[in-house]
């Protein structure tokens, strides 16, 4: 039982767990981030604790077989794991608080255990604001309000890793949703992206139904639900049946071309079974979280998109690892500090080639065997193999060792399993042999090539990797085509081709892809400046994705153009552009904002504010761009003096960070 106060980031709480234990054991302990312990009993007795800021101990002869009732009551402030956002500011309706367990620690918020193989039967209550929405993991059971304040009561029926523990707060409005076996599943959003919720949550009842069949167990939980925030840590997170992820990913319908939902939605629900259901031990079993999340997302879009997309996918994939490899990054999967491009990305071909290997039936069979031999439990990658050894009747030390062992990236193996499986990858390989052997002109090779296939991808791959040998007439038909992967692939074009194609590029601008808009008007305008007051009036008005891509890039073509607009209205974009990158707004359009600041305009002192902001963000991605930015600018003596002052106006993490940074310079 948690009650949240926004206005200090406090949490006061109580926490209440029962257990037993298998043996004699003289203490057991808990860990406690930061907290402070107004009192703690033991079977309703108060008892002597030991404490040093990180754990709690309890000193005390426990009988095997006993039931015991551990009660506490705490308070903290959470340096991590917890988030506010939004409550400093006056933008309405923008305020959150959620929570990021892995790799941070629920023991932040909650005395809990941070070791993911004690699992435990949580349930919680939340009390807070009643004006806002609490949602958690398990089942709403009751809500009671009073006065102003509202408790919010969870249920969980059966146990997971604390990692996995967690709450969003904020103002949403939900859809509510059945999958094909019953299972209710929640869609939340904000109430002003209600015309984004069709297409960020586009097929979410196959993917839950496809996923249930195709793993053999039914989904582990009572519900599911799904929740956007604003800059989260990830693209998402697999709390048990509440993934939290990042309201990036609410799109339109344009944007769902480009950057779609779909393969986080079907990765983090694929984690349901793998990770929440089934735990690794330790970090050298990560592969059993994320190689195999990777692998089944990768197979709910070949179902929704075809054999084509999954290909070019899977071929993707394999050229990152194999230029990953020749770099010397090759990694073991069983190494606990690999990258995520060999958890996920080695870790689902791995998982591929297992299934060739095994066939389809031993594979099946050995996956359900392996979730319900370790259902709510935790495993290794030697407990996985051995069951799907047993399942297969064959013996799996070679693969072991060359998948799963080694360091290398089998890239042979999996080149050749997708030339047996795609006609258009294998033409795309032989189109690269054949330009590189073959006497005849490349244009006259290309050009067969292109007839011979209907694959958009291979066409797209063709104008990308040979656009400055590609015909005329090749690249009139393309524009033709009226396929948006192709066209989007034509917005890269540059040069004197397009001098020749300029009335079929500017139709780029029609496109339903922000990314094709995006690029055709920079490139446009670039080329033809001629035209630019027109380019800019055929595309005021559009935003574009979350990061306001097209917008931003708008504003700066406007006031760079002589002739369009007048100079007070120049300087009413000229305000707007500058006030992206302000802490209330989302990381994304902060950091686009950064970027197309830092190329033409200086920074305003207010921007230079925004970026140390930026510089401690709970993001560590966009903390370490802030910090690449601060770096350059101090290498500019001018730009050092203005940092040097702008110092008196910070306060707190702010102030610590630049006067640090400015001390090691």
């Amino acid at each position: 039982s948690i009650s949240i106060q926004s206005s200090d980031q406090k949490i006061t709480g109580e926490a209440t767990y029962l257990f037993r234990t298998s043996r004699p054991i003289a203490t057991v302990f808990l860990d406690a981030k930061n907290m402070t312990f107004h009192e703690v009993r033991l079977n309703n007795r108060k008892v002597k604790y030991l404490y040093d800021g990180s754990k709690l101990v309890l000193d005390k002869r426990f009988k095997p077989g006993k039931e015991y009732r551990l009660e506490l009551s705490y308070a903290c402030t959470p340096k991590q794991t917890v988030y506010f956002l939004g409550w400093d500011d006056t933008i309405p309706n923008n305020e959150q608080i959620w929570t990021q367990g892995q790799g941070k620690y629920s023991s932040h918020w909650v005395p809990s255990i941070d070791d993911m193989n004690e699992k435990v039967v949580f349930d919680m209550e939340i009390t807070f604001d009643k004006n806002y929405q609490v949602i958690a993991n398990g089942e709403l059971n009751e809500t009671i309000v009073k006065g102003h304040l509202k408790t919010w009561r969870f249920n969980m029926q059966h146990p997971m890793s604390s990692y996995l523990l967690a709450f969003s707060i904020g103002k949403y409005h939900k859809n509510e949703i059945k999958s094909g076996s019953g299972t209710p599943m929640h869609l939340y959003y904000y109430p002003k992206d209600s015309l984004k919720v069709e297409p960020t949550y586009r097929y979410t009842k196959e993917i839950f139904d496809f996923l249930e069949d195709e793993i053999g167990v039914s989904y582990p939980w009572k519900n599911y639900k799904q929740i956007p925030v604003r800059d989260f840590l990830y693209a998402g997170m697999e709390n048990t049946g509440a993934t939290i992820f990042s309201d990036a990913f609410m799109v339109d319908s344009t944007a769902f071309t480009d950057k779609n939902y779909v393969n986080v939605n079907a990765h983090e629900l694929a984690h349901q079974w793998f990770g929440n259901l089934v735990t690794e031990v330790d970090a050298s079993s990560h592969w059993l979280h994320e190689g195999f999340a990777s692998y089944y997302a990768l197979l709910a879009e070949k179902q929704l998109f075809g054999e084509d997309y999954y290909y070019w996918k899977l071929f993707d994939l394999a050229q990152q690892l194999a230029t990953h490899g020749r770099k010397g990054k090759g990694e073991s999967l069983t190494n606990p500090k690999a990258s995520s491009t060999t958890f996920y990305d080695k870790g689902a071909l791995a998982l591929l080639m297992l299934r060739e290997q095994l066939g389809e039936d031993a594979f099946k069979e050995g996956m359900r065997s392996f979730l319900e031999t370790y259902r709510y439990k935790n495993a290794t990658v030697v407990d996985f193999i051995s069951i799907m050894e047993k399942a297969s009747k064959k013996d799996l030390s070679i693969f072991v060792t060359a998948w799963l062992e080694a360091n290398d990236f089998r890239e042979k193996e999996v080149k050749g399993y997708l030339r047996n499986s795609s006609s258009a990858v294998d033409a795309y390989l032989k189109l690269q042999r054949e330009l590189s052997t073959s006497p005849v002109a490349n244009e006259v090779v290309i050009q067969r090539y292109w007839e011979s296939t209907n694959s958009s991808d291979l066409k797209k791959r063709i104008i990308l990797a040979y656009d400055k040998i590609l015909p005329d007439e090749l690249l009139i038909a393309a524009f033709n085509s009226g396929d948006l992967q192709i066209r989007q692939a034509l917005s890269l074009l540059q040069g004197s081709s397009l001098k020749e194609l300029a009335k079929k590029y500017e139709s780029l601008l029609n496109d339903k892809s922000y990314v094709t808009i995006e690029n055709a008007l920079y490139t446009l305008w670039i080329y033809f400046p001629e035209e630019r007051v027109k380019y800019l009036t055929r595309t005021k008005g559009i935003i574009g994705f979350s990061n306001k891509n097209i917008r931003q890039l708008w504003l700066l073509l406007a006031i760079l153009t002589k002739d369009f607009e007048n100079a007070k209205t120049k300087a009413i974009y000229r305000k707007e552009l500058l006030s992206y990158t302000a802490p209330h707004n989302p990381m994304e359009v902060r950091q686009m904002a950064f970027g197309l600041l830092k190329e033409v305009f200086w920074y305003s002192d207010q921007n230079l504010k925004d970026l140390v902001n930026a510089a401690v963000h709970p993001s560590w991605q966009f903390r370490q761009y802030a910090n690449g930015v601060l770096d350059d600018l101090l290498k500019n003596s001018k730009e050092k003096e203005r940092l040097k002052i702008i110092v008196g106006d910070l306060k707190g993490k702010e102030l610590e960070y630049l006067t640090n940074k400015l001390g090691t310079e």
